[in-house]
């Protein structure tokens, strides 16, 4: 037998070729980022800045560095910014709880238990994401002033635990329609209910598009301005993104040092949030909607 011998190869010719070209795009790609990221620094270098410095440069590099912004803006205010993060937390963690709750019971209905007008009420659920929040706003404000809830986060909260965000239940449908039914099937044979069904196969299967929910949750929640602005009136009740308005005063002073001090630690829980469950948020939009 003749043994055969490929001689090696001389290096591809392609990735000489391709050598500039990947050099541009990472630079462009860099060139990109550090763009998008210029007003996140800046923000950042303007909260360490002395107060008569931060308009008058645009460098991202302090000429001195001063934390007095940080003690100003934690109890510079009538209520201290503690308790501004602790209303947001509270707000936001009930409403990760109450939309991943209702929202996966709404969803398992719809994708697994046959009931009659399911595919009626499935379209309903779709066609209320393109409902403007703008449009229910007056009507939804009437109502929760006529429960006595305006100043309280009840308007908030509450909604969330009523499956009021059509967004993430279709994307736990989309997700519970990949599971297979065989595990319903032979969960139903040994007698298991529908509610263990959901509760001890359904849920433990589905921890991608949960973290899915509770991350986008949260981050939107933590950001929100509009809706504690249009519910909360006394400032002992403001969340994060009020408080940091009140830094900003049109008829006297402001306090930009303060300012900037406080949106930079309020973007801290966000980002290591997002850190921490970085890859199930990717797993579980990679698992959803690309499926069907």
């Amino acid at each position: 037998m003749t043994a055969i011998v490929t001689a090696p190869q001389p290096p591809s010719d392609v990735n000489k070729r391709s050598l500039p070209g990947s050099i541009l795009v990472h630079a462009l790609l860099i060139g990109g980022s550090l763009l998008m990221l210029y007003p996140l620094l800046w923000m950042v270098s303007a909260s360490v800045r002395p107060e008569n410095e931060i308009f008058t440069s645009t460098s991202i590099f302090p000429s001195s560095i001063d934390f007095s912004s940080y003690l100003r803006g934690w109890v510079g205010l009538d209520v201290s910014f503690g308790r501004f993060f602790w209303n947001s937390l509270v707000i936001s963690v009930l409403t990760v709880v109450g939309n991943v709750i209702a929202c996966s019971l709404a969803a398992f209905a719809f994708a697994r238990l046959r009931f009659a007008g399911r595919n009626f009420w499935f379209a309903i659920m779709l066609g209320t994401l393109m409902i403007p929040y703008h449009v229910t706003l007056i009507p939804q404000y009437v109502l929760f002033l006529n429960l006595g809830w305006v100043n309280t986060i009840l308007p908030l909260v509450v909604p969330k635990f009523l499956a009021s965000d059509a967004f993430f239940i279709f994307l736990m449908v989309q997700f519970f329609r990949g599971i297979p039914r065989e595990l319903d099937e032979a969960a139903m044979m040994d007698g298991c209910s529908a509610w263990r069904i959901y509760w001890k196969i359904m849920l433990p299967l589905s921890l991608p598009v949960l973290a899915t929910a509770a991350i986008f949750s949260f981050i939107w929640t933590w950001d929100d301005f509009f809706g504690p602005l249009i519910y909360l009136n006394d400032m002992n009740t403001y969340t994060i993104q009020l408080g940091l308005r009140t830094f900003v005063d049109s008829t006297s002073a402001s306090d930009w040092g303060g300012l900037f001090a406080m949106s930079t630690l309020s973007l801290v829980p966000v980002f290591f949030f997002f850190l921490f469950f970085q890859r199930l948020l990717i797993e579980g939009i990679a698992t959803t909607g690309m499926k069907r």
